[in-house]
């Protein structure tokens, strides 16, 4: 299970993928295309071309696991398709699971005090 906890990074991969790679072709993936570590303990998410399918694929401490959604009617909101990705925060990530607009949930900016005392 993966548990949305603070410091959760969750990583998009703006492209989308072959559908049929596994954990093996997703770890090549995150590695070459996303110059990240596959085994940081971040979720990597990416979509399918129809937008209606997502693989979440995270290192849990012990292993790689791989979840595999699909939406039976519409698709997931998704970022312009460039090369690179997202960052998004654990709040971001619960949207787009539920069918929601992942940006609805952009954190206000948070201002530095000016004066102490």
């Amino acid at each position: 299970m993966i548990t949305p906890r603070p410091d959760l990074k969750v990583v998009l991969a703006t492209q989308p993928i072959d559908f049929r790679k596994g954990v093996h072709g997703l770890v090549a993936l995150v590695a070459e295309a996303l110059k990240a570590d596959p085994y940081c303990g971040d979720v990597f998410v990416f979509r399918s071309k129809r937008k209606d399918r997502l693989k979440l694929l995270i290192w849990d401490g012990s292993g790689l696991i791989l979840a595999t959604k699909w939406l039976e009617d519409g698709g997931f909101p998704w970022p312009p398709v460039r090369d690179g990705a997202v960052r998004l925060s654990a709040v971001q990530f619960a949207l787009p699971l539920d069918g929601l607009e992942w940006r609805a949930a952009a954190p206000s900016p948070v201002k530095t005090p000016r004066w102490m005392g």
